[in-house]
């Protein structure tokens, strides 16, 4: 195990403790922004707060109600531990920022979060070596959901207001479209069992493999982690990925249990945010956002690492001190690298949103595609912008591997064509069809226009000669 500095043997490390009160201070920034959009959205800049396009929902500055829920059961997480180290001084303030957080997720109108809230006082009745009043305030969770509901409900009733989580529950526990992307990763696992589609293929894969019924949105993930393990790396892999992950958690949970003193609280908060964050991976793909994916790795660490305590009384043991200056070297690349990471982003927020003396958007496409981590970004505007031909259609071929949508593939459909690769393009029109989409409906209402004897019929109008494996169109 790594010691990560003083107090790191009686559970007080400073890193974890500087963790939590990220985790606190962030679900309080995202709490405050929700209630923005939702009471005050006219003061959503879409600069500083983002503007929420569902209404009557928060979605923070992550622009995802579920992201937002997930990140305010975090928050209670976080604030159980500090409530528990002490940190928080006054005894009211544990229950006061539940019920804020909790609010929060009624704001955002998450199914997910509301079953995080009763994860919490599942964690409240289970472990007794909570302090009684961490106890009490994790039980009450249910309670303080209910007692939000009931508010913004005669809010919303009292006037023309729109209360998202009614509207949101009315829909039933399940989507639809997503029980529909999930029988069509089944279809796709069926088809490809050993391999799987190909990791971060499944995009690809499925939009270019005939689904006469497949939902009418667009995904780029099965929203469901085991589904996406399988699908993309076939069952071999696959399954040993997944018995890995599930060993990890599976061992997390027994150093939780096994943890005693200070430390074992720590460990314990921490596998409720590894808990937590899986829960929300069955139903979308969180972890694919480093935002996410890292305090996960973090908190999974944590869990799995030594007894501090112990180790300090063995200190030859394999137990080990990193040297400062090392650890503050790998925080300086850390910090250097996402500051990159933004000026590189930078080159691709150009071209969709360019300044007052930005360059021709040729000029900036090229740039962007120099990009080194958001590429892709800027091959879109290029498939979707420039003339068909060898140029664009290279660009949506690398672009596809992103995200493809109805322009894409309008674009890609075109660029085939004017390459002469005429049936390939039939094909990438004919799985446009399946979409039913009314932004491609002009395009394709070509075919129903009457041409004057001896004119050509647009290519679109006609099928393929046969299916093309997405293998073939990459």
């Amino acid at each position: 195990m790594v010691r990560f500095g003083r107090g790191a043997g009686d559970g007080h490390s400073p890193l974890w403790t500087g963790f939590c009160f990220g985790l606190l201070l962030a679900g309080l920034a995202g709490l405050l922004i929700g209630c923005i959009q939702v009471f005050a959205p006219q003061f959503s800049d879409g600069t500083l707060i983002a503007r929420s396009g569902i209404p009557g929902r928060a979605v923070g500055n992550l622009r995802q109600p579920n992201h937002l829920a997930s990140l305010l059961m975090w928050s209670c997480v976080a604030a159980v531990w500090l409530s528990a180290a002490g940190k928080l001084r006054r005894p009211w303030m544990l229950p006061a920022l539940l019920f804020a957080l909790v609010f929060g997720v009624v704001l955002s109108a998450s199914r997910t979060g509301m079953i995080g809230v009763l994860l919490l006082a599942l964690w409240g009745l289970l472990d007794r070596k909570l302090a009684r009043a961490q106890r009490f305030a994790l039980l009450a969770t249910p309670l303080m959901l209910a007692a939000s509901w009931a508010l913004l409900a005669g809010w919303a009733h009292l006037g023309e207001h729109t209360f998202g989580a009614e509207s949101r529950l009315a829909e039933g526990a399940g989507s639809p479209s997503r029980l529909a992307i999930l029988a069509n990763a089944w279809t796709l696992l069926k088809m490809h069992p050993w391999t799987g589609v190909g990791w971060g293929e499944f995009n690809l894969a499925w939009t270019m493999t005939p689904f006469p019924d497949r939902p009418t949105a667009f995904f780029d993930h099965t929203h469901n982690i085991v589904m996406q393990l399988l699908v993309e790396l076939g069952w071999p892999l696959g399954l040993t990925v997944l018995g890995l992950l599930l060993w990890s958690v599976w061992s997390a949970f027994r150093a939780s249990q096994r943890a005693s003193g200070e430390t074992a609280l720590m460990k314990r908060c921490a596998f409720m945010i590894v808990l937590m964050i899986g829960l929300h991976s069955l139903l979308e793909y969180p972890l694919w956002y480093a935002y996410f994916l890292l305090p996960t790795a973090f908190a999974l660490g944590i869990c799995l690492g030594g007894d501090a305590s112990a180790a300090a009384a063995a200190p030859r043991r394999g137990f080990f001190t990193l040297p400062a200056w090392l650890l503050r070297g790998v925080g300086a690349l850390l910090v250097a690298g996402s500051l990159f990471a933004v000026w590189d982003y930078l080159h691709v927020v150009d071209i969709y949103v360019p300044p007052a003396d930005a360059g021709p958007l040729e000029q900036r496409i090229a740039r962007g595609q120099r990009s080194v981590f958001f590429s892709t970004q800027a091959d879109y505007a290029a498939a979707t912008s420039l003339p068909p031909g060898p140029a664009a259609l290279a660009a949506a071929k690398r672009t596809a591997h992103n995200l493809i949508d109805v322009r894409l593939m309008m674009a890609w459909a075109k660029s085939l064509a004017a390459t002469g690769d005429v049936d390939r393009a039939r094909y990438v029109v004919a799985r446009l069809r399946e979409f039913r989409s009314k932004q491609a409906e002009d395009w394709l209402a070509e075919c129903e226009e009457t041409r004057a004897a001896g004119m050509a019929e647009p290519f679109q109008c006609q099928p393929p000669s046969r299916d093309y494996s997405y293998r073939e169109m990459r």
